[in-house]
């Protein structure tokens, strides 16, 4: 059979243009793979600091090809130069934090014990360490075709724990994806590095294969619910499984008190229209329900939202499948009996106008509640109208865990917040306080994350503990000082933080 051509394609018009690549064959997995096995063994030896100079100069990289980037990643996905400009930026920051947390090394969790007398009888000499897994095969998300996809989070923390990295490739963002790869080619080669640190592979097929091929040890995915939990049952099939830290669909709440409502109605409802609305809603993160007070105050945060939806003009999708997805969930909801229409905008023949719904609460846990609280990737948003806490609590228990939770307050004399909060903490990955959650700070602190179906495992996919997603614990019992890994003998390891017999010290 033929290899299948990859074309890019333009966004906008929806036209394929040139092919920039050909769909990956199983063989092609397999040798991928055992390259990637190689690599690991290259990559780990480099060292903290070696990591750290590889990730540094990668994002260098990236940024001396700005400008080539941006115009094929706007071509592709219809997101604006502007908007495409700030998440390289951030890709290159998020390269280089990981590098700044190899080099930190907390992540390694550090701890030596040495031989001595206990109550329970004599311990042995003990030390621990968490190693790199094995090669880690990253799927690309469609909205981000930089950020997380081929050079974004998860190759950066893998790459940084010591772990080579195959990327499947998103069809949305071919060409992005192929001038990634050249780029990082030839800055590993500037290192010296083996075939296999870093690859690229297309086509649904060869997704799979990747996933069950049993040389690579993790996989990191950010997509769609259906095509995340196809992957992990993979994954979980397996002779030997892996680990699969996915981040699927999330509908995120944001929540609106009473008192919140009363003081700055206008602000918020102008807010939420912004940040439904941002990248033509096409976030994970975007606050998809909004729960507002049955009273005056609450009617003039939805009319805000009304009003400043009114302003926003249509948007391309990232391609024809989420467009189409888009518009016949639109059709579906506007027909249902128990929902009002709101807002909603005229289209283009490309183009989608945002959509505005309201149900009363008690619409979560009727016949319609499953398509009200699914995912839909777009302009959309729900209002949902309570009339006292005990409403408001029971539609929070109505949503399923999400990656966020947003509240808008009057502050901490609010009475309504304790309660929220803690409804948020039940199915929250992260909770907003009078702000929306569109944007994902990459930082030591941040979790991206959350319960399934928001996530497949606890872990966060942005943020410095993303690297320990790729890591294992190895204990040494009574082992000869060379072959010890050097952060676990008694020499000093300076700045490098250390358990040592049940103290934390630093060097």
């Amino acid at each position: 059979m033929s290899p299948i051509a990859v074309a890019s394609i333009d966004a906008r018009t929806g036209e394929p243009g040139k092919d920039v690549a050909w769909e990956t064959s199983a063989a092609e997995i397999a040798a991928l793979s055992a390259q990637a096995v190689e690599a690991t063994t290259w990559l780990a030896g480099q060292g903290r600091e070696g990591r750290a100079r590889i990730l540094n100069a990668l994002a260098d990289g990236l940024e001396s090809h700005r400008d080539e980037i941006v115009a094929i990643a706007d071509h592709e996905t219809a997101l604006g130069v502007p908007r495409l400009t700030g998440e390289l930026a951030r890709t290159a920051f998020q390269l280089r934090l990981m590098g700044e947390v190899a080099l930190e090394g907390s992540y390694l969790d550090v701890s030596i014990e040495h031989a001595g007398d206990t109550p329970i009888g004599p311990r042995p000499d003990l030390r621990r360490i968490n190693v790199p897994l094995g090669p880690v095969a990253v799927f690309g998300a469609s909205n981000f075709p930089l950020a997380f996809s081929a050079p974004g989070g998860d190759t950066a923390s893998a790459l940084a724990a010591g772990c080579a990295v195959i990327v499947k490739a998103h069809p949305s963002h071919a060409g992005t994806s192929v001038l990634v790869d050249e780029i990082f080619q030839e800055v590993l080669a500037e290192f010296g590095a083996p075939k296999g640190v870093f690859a690229l592979v297309f086509g649904w097929e060869a997704g799979t294969s990747l996933v069950a091929d049993p040389k690579i040890a993790a996989v990191g995915f950010t997509g769609s619910l259906a095509g995340g939990r196809a992957l992990f049952n993979t994954a979980s099939a397996r002779a030997v499984p892996i680990p699969f830290y996915g981040e699927l669909g999330s509908v995120n709440p944001l929540v609106v008190t009473d008192a919140a409502a009363e003081t700055r109605a206008p602000e918020i409802g102008a807010g939420i229209a912004g940040s439904m609305t941002m990248g033509t809603g096409q976030f994970c993160t975007k606050p998809g329900l909004f729960l507002v007070p049955d009273t005056d105050a609450g009617s003039r945060v939805v009319d805000s939202i009304v009003d400043s939806l009114q302003a926003v003009a249509p948007g391309h999708m990232l391609n024809d499948g989420i467009r189409s997805a888009y518009l016949g969930a639109s059709s579906q909801l506007t027909q249902l009996d128990d929902v009002t229409v709101l807002s909603t905008g005229e289209g283009t023949d490309r183009a989608v106008a945002p959509l505005l719904i309201e149900v009363r609460a008690e619409a979560l846990t009727g016949a319609n509640s499953e398509l009200l609280l699914e995912e839909h990737f777009g302009p959309f948003g729900v209002v949902i109208r309570y009339g006292n806490q005990d409403e408001l609590a029971q539609a929070l228990a109505a949503f399923p865990p999400a990656l966020t939770g947003t509240v808008h307050t009057s502050g901490a004399g609010d009475p309504q917040l304790t309660d929220v909060v803690g409804e948020l903490e039940k199915r929250s990955g992260r909770i907003v306080f009078n702000g929306y959650p569109t944007g994902v700070a990459v930082s030591w602190t941040m979790h991206h994350g959350g319960q399934y179906p928001a996530a497949t495992s606890a872990a966060t996919s942005v943020g410095a503990n993303a690297i320990r997603r790729w890591v294992r614990p190895v204990v040494y019992q009574e082992a000869p000082v060379e072959v010890l890994p050097r952060e676990l003998r008694d020499d000093p390891t300076p700045g490098l933080v250390r358990r040592i017999d049940g103290k934390l010290q630093i060097g």
